[in-house]
């Protein structure tokens, strides 16, 4: 867990665009479920579990409910 990997972390609700710079470079996807709630996915590679342990503290600090955080590995 101290090298590389891409993770995939999916929240209830919108990131403002302001803080896109706060989240390790992570590409961000906004997507409405069929009952009509927004979602965003998250996904990119983080250096470390530091790194992820940041990009969940931004999410936090946003008051966005964490609906998963996923691990695809070093090479998804």
């Amino acid at each position: 867990m101290d090298s590389p990997s891409t993770y995939r972390i999916c929240v209830q609700g919108r990131l403002y665009e302001s803080w896109f710079n706060r989240l390790s470079g992570m590409k961000v996807v906004e997507c409405c479920e069929s009952d009509g709630t927004m979602q965003t996915v998250l996904q990119g590679k983080l250096a470390d579990q530091a790194a992820l342990a940041g990009v969940l503290n931004v999410l936090y600090e946003m008051h966005l409910p964490i609906i998963s955080a996923e691990c695809l590995g070093e090479n998804p």
